[in-house]
């Protein structure tokens, strides 16, 4: 698992489930114990298993494909399992021949066993992580009796990498034959680091077999274990290393280059380590608290597989080596794992747009788009954290673009876009993101003049928007009432920073009369807190069945009214349906093109009484630079044709709700820009000359600069 490592700490008692007791056939003895490696595989010594089956501690042929009794613990008790032998690694003397001599060898090698269960263990199985075992270290064994005091402590005196002796503490339990096979858990590594082979007994009578009488010159609680440096390499040689999580190298082509950097940048195996601590941290990653260093290779590792280490290790150097730095990111550059924000970085970005007002966050979007016109797709209606964090990892991946001469950084396309966001802000907050971005420019080594560069386009389109964007709007939700003819509304007022509620009843229903009395107060409110002289556009978001609602003919005019309110006659009004897009999002690039090409862009008519759905489609896909649809089909094709021009991304469509020509041939000499006041103008024409204006134009409008609120429904009949 190497020296970073995720998850929750394991303590004492944690560890001690990885020990399991191997019982003996026909019994409940217990003949040693074991160590889980991972779910389901146990590693054991050879004796342990002979002892078992009843055979000479030291038997070297492999007893076969044998099965023995395993009990192990999970936090709900001892459960039981059956283990299968699968790696047999005999007890062999030191120069290599067998058998082991039981009294005259005081240390061997090899005995070595696997046990395998063949059907999942219930409940949920500890993975033993692995280290190294080094003199000094203080370790924990535990008995194979699984109770809670049965452990013993012990410290490593020597260690040659084939054999390790520890010596336990002269209180407490001491190790003895039923630890066998069990591990030797390092608890500030947080890792076994080895197996319990042998205790050195008291010497005993040779006549009765008691023990002698303790002497001080006797050999006192010292033990002899299988360093894991060992078993790796006894497992390897009968090709089982792969059960202790062996990775291979990474198939990165930066690995390789990460790890001679590492070494070059931090020789020092004491730097190295506080290096190594200082990422964890800031990756949120555990270490092994035993004054341990990761190797450059382990090092190189985290840095292809943990996506913000790479910014967090040259966050914290580049105060102290500017000039790794950039070595770090210039190799960074050739892996797909890097992220270009360190956890610390990334925090501050969403703490700083989750502080930004609705009304700009909603606009992200439109300034990734902006940005970066070629690279940025993003969805129509960002909302929440989670979306955030989506809009993030994809402006992360997005290479730099800035026209910086020389070999000097780009600026990263996720720090344009902050700056085109910064620029829709209130002062505090532009000064917010601007520093935030100021300190990701210093840590990537990139020329303030570059920076300064985006930051001028920024303004530069900020100005340009607040100059030439459209009207102020309100936006009103319209559902159907439960009883005909009824209608339930939200509003919302947009006077150019985003939209904002005004009002949340949506439970209520209202006639037609009514509603246009709740929207003409609202409008008359919009007028006295906006400055504006432009009157403002009401947009209707409906769903499909809404598309022919007669909107625009609401009127109000009580007895004590002077003049009636028409809603369509005072005020543009469009409809528009995000419904449709939302369940085609293959053409949201489409919509987003075409309404950017909308001054320049072409317009097609659709009528007759055989045109259908599948030629409109054709067609549409042939003229991908048609931005605004006039429809003139006969009534029953009318709908469908409509929503195919909707659903396809086509952003202006307009038709006559009725059975009339004459509103789509009047309008179709009105600019595409001009439509939304030339409606209105054909509608107050209809109030005083019926006759000579007989059309009902229905304008859908879907505007791909301005978001749309997020909605929230129930269906009327949960009310």
């Amino acid at each position: 698992m190497g020296w970073f490592f995720g998850g929750a700490a394991m303590g004492p008692d944690d560890a001690g489930r990885l020990v399991v007791a191997v019982r003996r056939v026909g019994g409940s003895v217990t003949a040693g114990a074991g160590v889980l490696l991972s779910p389901g595989v146990v590693l054991t010594c050879a004796h342990v298993v002979n002892d078992a089956l009843g055979r000479a501690v030291f038997a070297a042929a492999p007893p076969g494909r044998v099965a023995l009794r395993i009990d192990y613990r999970d936090r709900h008790g001892t459960r039981e399992a059956t283990g299968e032998l699968t790696h047999w690694i005999p007890p062999r003397r030191l120069d290599g021949t067998l058998p082991v001599r039981e009294r005259e060898d005081r240390v061997w090698h090899g005995d070595l066993a696997v046990l395998t269960f063949p059907r999942p263990p219930e409940g949920r199985m500890p993975q033993t992580r692995w280290a190294p075992m080094r003199p000094g270290q203080s370790l924990r064994a535990w008995s194979s009796s699984g109770r809670p005091g049965s452990f013993a402590d012990v410290r490593v005196k020597t260690c040659d990498k084939s054999v390790g002796y520890v010596d336990g503490e002269p209180t407490g339990m001491s190790i003895g034959p039923a630890f066998s096979g069990g591990a030797l858990w390092s608890v500030p590594g947080d890792a076994a680091v080895g197996l319990v082979a042998a205790h050195t007994m008291p010497p005993a009578d040779p006549v009765t077999g008691r023990l002698l009488p303790h002497s001080s010159q006797h050999v006192a609680r010292r033990s002899w274990a299988i360093p894991w440096q060992r078993i790796r390499r006894e497992l390897a040689s009968v090709g089982a290393v792969g059960l202790v999580d062996d990775e291979p190298p990474p198939d990165d082509p930066a690995f390789a280059l990460f790890a001679e950097t590492i070494h070059g940048i931090v020789p020092s195996t004491d730097l190295r380590g506080d290096l190594g601590r200082l990422v964890a941290g800031r990756c949120a990653l555990r270490h092994p608290d035993d004054g341990s260093a990761p190797s450059p290779e382990e090092f190189a590792r985290l840095l292809v597989t943990e996506p913000r280490a790479l910014p967090a290790l040259t966050e914290i150097l580049r105060l102290r080596d500017p000039s790794a730095v950039r070595q770090l990111l210039a190799i960074g550059r050739m892996s797909p794992v890097p992220r270009l924000l360190s956890p610390r970085e990334y925090g501050r970005l969403t703490e700083i747009l989750g502080q930004l007002p609705g009304s700009v966050s909603a606009r992200l979007p439109v300034a990734a788009r902006a940005a970066l016109p070629l690279a940025a797709d993003y969805p129509v209606e960002p909302s929440g954290p989670a979306a955030a964090a989506d809009v993030i990892d994809r402006l992360e991946r997005l290479p730099g673009d800035s026209r910086s001469q020389g070999v000097s950084p780009r600026v990263p396309g996720l720090l344009r876009v902050m700056e085109y966001l910064a620029a829709l802000c209130s002062e505090d907050r532009r000064a917010g993101l601007r520093l935030w971005c100021d300190g990701v420019a210093q840590r990537l080594g990139i020329p303030q003049s570059a920076l300064a560069e985006r930051r001028f386009d920024a303004d530069e389109w900020a100005g340009a928007l607040a100059a030439c964007s459209g009207p102020p709007r309100v936006l009103v939700h319209i559902t159907r009432g439960v009883l005909p003819d009824r209608y339930r509304l939200r509003i919302w007022c947009d006077e150019g920073t985003g939209p904002r509620q005004v009002t949340t009843e949506s439970d209520r229903d209202h006639t037609g009369g009514e509603a246009a009395r709740l929207l003409l107060h609202v409008l008359e409110s919009f007028h006295r807190l906006s400055p504006e002289e432009r009157r403002p556009l009401v947009e209707a978001v409906v769903d499909r069945s809404g598309l022919n609602l007669p909107i625009d003919e609401w009127e109000t005019w009580s007895p004590d009214d002077v003049v009636p309110g028409v809603l369509g006659a005072e005020y543009p009004l469009v409809v528009n349906c995000p419904e449709l897009l939302r369940r085609n999002e293959r053409f949201l690039p489409e919509w987003r093109r075409r309404w950017r090409q909308l001054d320049t862009g072409a317009s097609l008519r659709f009528s007759g009484a055989t045109v259908g759905p599948r030629q409109i489609y054709g067609t549409l896909m042939d003229h991908q630079d048609a931005v605004r649809v006039a429809v003139d089909a006969a009534e029953h094709l009318r709908d469908g044709i409509v929503e195919v021009c909707l659903a396809v991304g086509v952003p202006v469509v307009v038709w006559d709700r009725g059975d009339e020509s004459h509103a789509v041939d009047h309008i179709a000499t009105v600019t595409t820009r001009e439509l939304p006041e030339g409606v209105r103008s054909y509608r107050a024409k209809t109030v005083h000359r019926p006759s000579e204006y007989p059309g009902r134009p229905v304008l859908a409008w879907a505007d791909a600069d301005r978001p749309v609120p997020q909605l929230h429904l129930s269906e009327p009949q949960e009310s």
